[in-house]
């Protein structure tokens, strides 16, 4: 009986490093320029851990079929031996922070600097607004400038597109919020740094696109910045992956890349 528990755990070991490895289970194909470095990293990790997942897995089958109780002998009492679970302990320690690390210096190098911009291609600003559950999307318009919003002037029963206030709360009143554009839909112009700000009207929600390789949470009260340069132009999944609600499995929007001129075109029809 021990001999074919160590086999069916052998088995299970083989079969789940082989799922991991099919590249039907892996992320779509990037569309982002900064994604090279977090694919890079997430090829590293996986490695390591599957490694590490199959040494662990092989010594735990060895263990069952070298030490299966043979005519009715009873297993005795050990109590382990400490140079051997220090040395254990240290190497799955320096594993972990190595891998923690240069995990680190990637994210960093994304999260802390700014969107790149360069006198010949401006960064685009947009804002993301999340609430249960649907994503808004608004943009400065012609005049380069976001217009004041007020959470007082919230009205999601206006949620027809471009609405004033509408669900973002913008003050009519305002000239800069003429011109802004409001979308369910992120447009973005292929090859162009996006800064984006991330709010959230109720509760926590989080922004994954990916194909983007990009993840971070909208929180209520916060406006968090970041940034990302799509590189081909195409439709792809904006979801939510934060848990907000009953709805939360609905609470999806798109992001479309387009050509810098169908871009262009998009801004100024949609800008009033």
């Amino acid at each position: 009986m021990s001999r074919l528990l160590a086999i069916i755990i052998w088995s299970i070991a083989i079969g789940a490093v082989g799922l991991f490895a099919w590249p039907k289970w892996r992320l779509p194909e990037s569309v982002s320029a900064h994604s090279a470095a977090i694919d890079h990293q997430f090829k590293i990790t996986m490695i390591v851990i599957g490694v590490g997942f199959a040494l662990t897995q092989a010594a735990l089958g060895y263990a069952v079929w070298r030490y299966r109780a043979i005519n009715g002998e009873r297993a005795s009492n050990s109590s382990g031996d400490a140079r051997v679970e220090i040395i254990l302990t240290a190497i799955t320690a320096v594993v972990f922070i190595a891998l923690a690390v240069t995990g680190q210096r990637v994210w960093a190098g994304l999260r802390l600097n700014q969107a790149p911009s360069t006198f010949l291609v401006d960064v685009v600003q947009v804002e993301a607004v999340a609430q249960q559950f649907a994503w808004n999307f608004r943009y400065p318009g012609v005049d380069g400038k976001f217009g004041r919003t007020d959470p007082r002037l919230y009205n999601d029963a206006d949620n027809s597109i471009g609405a004033r206030p509408g669900p973002l709360g913008i003050d009519p009143n305002d000239p800069a919020g003429k011109d802004d554009v409001v979308a369910t839909t992120l447009v973005a112009p292929v090859n162009r740094p996006i800064s984006l700000t991330l709010r959230s009207k109720d509760v926590i929600h989080d922004f994954y696109v990916p194909a983007l390789r990009l993840k971070q949470d909208a929180v209520p009260g916060m406006r968090i910045n970041i940034h990302f340069t799509a590189t081909r132009e195409g439709r792809y999944e904006i979801a939510c992956a934060e848990l907000c609600g009953m709805f939360h499995h609905q609470m999806r929007a798109y992001l479309d890349v387009k050509s810098p001129r169908d871009y262009e075109e998009w801004l100024k029809k949609n800008s009033k």
